[in-house]
């Protein structure tokens, strides 16, 4: 909690908001990783793999890119940039590290598999606020997705069921972040990033669609 803390009191510093900006900021900058701690710490039995520690990594990035999200939204800082693109990049980069390092180190775990899912969730979320004040607001559609899953299924039982192991379904998610982190990107024109925006949350409309016709028909 220290480390996203320090790196967001630091970026806010950058730009020296007003007061209501700093507690916004530095708020949704601990948000996910205090959400990630406390499931931690409330896991039984309580061991900490080196997957978790990767994926802990990747969720003090994203509070990084939560602090950073305020302060555009807020205009304080440009929604374009290398330096914001290059940390969105590596939070991309360790999502694919923390599964291999969970395989290689035989300490796969649902619960570390259920906290990876989360950390990808709260992330692509992020990043599609983020994204929103150059494309336009759809483009929180593929942050959302995700989470109106999850609500449906309180409405709809059969939606609880587990998913059939898919390799496209991965395929699909990966493609949420490289078109995010395509908006970021100054040299990337817009209208590409945009284009390849629309791509994937039709990509990922479609997973999804599956997925509810795959689970209401076990059902």
């Amino acid at each position: 909690m220290l480390l996203p803390l320090g790196v967001c009191i630091g970026l806010v510093a950058l730009v020296w908001p007003s007061p209501g900006v700093t507690t916004l900021a530095l708020a949704a900058g601990l948000l996910v990783p205090g959400v990630a701690t406390a499931a931690l710490l409330r896991r039984r039995p309580r061991p900490v793999t080196a997957a978790d520690a990767v994926t802990l990594g990747r969720v003090a990035l994203t509070g990084v890119v939560a602090t950073a999200t305020v302060l555009v939204l807020a205009g304080e800082l440009p929604g374009r940039g290398w330096a914001l693109a290059a940390v969105v990049g590596l939070a991309l980069a360790l999502d694919a590290a923390d599964g291999y390092v969970a395989r290689r180190t035989g300490t796969a775990s649902q619960a570390g598999a259920r906290l990876d899912m989360e950390s990808d969730a709260a992330l692509l979320l992020v990043l599609s606020v983020l994204a929103g004040p150059t494309l336009g607001w759809w483009v929180i559609a593929i942050g959302a997705m995700r989470y109106l899953f999850v609500l449906a299924s309180w409405v709809r039982p059969a939606l609880r069921g587990p998913l059939a192991p898919r390799g496209w379904r991965r395929v699909v998610a990966a493609l949420q972040g490289i078109a995010l982190v395509a908006v970021l990107v100054p040299v990337v024109p817009v209208a590409l990033a945009g284009a390849a925006c629309v791509v994937a949350v039709l990509l990922l409309a479609g997973s999804f669609v599956q997925d509810v016709v795959d689970l209401e028909t076990r059902a």
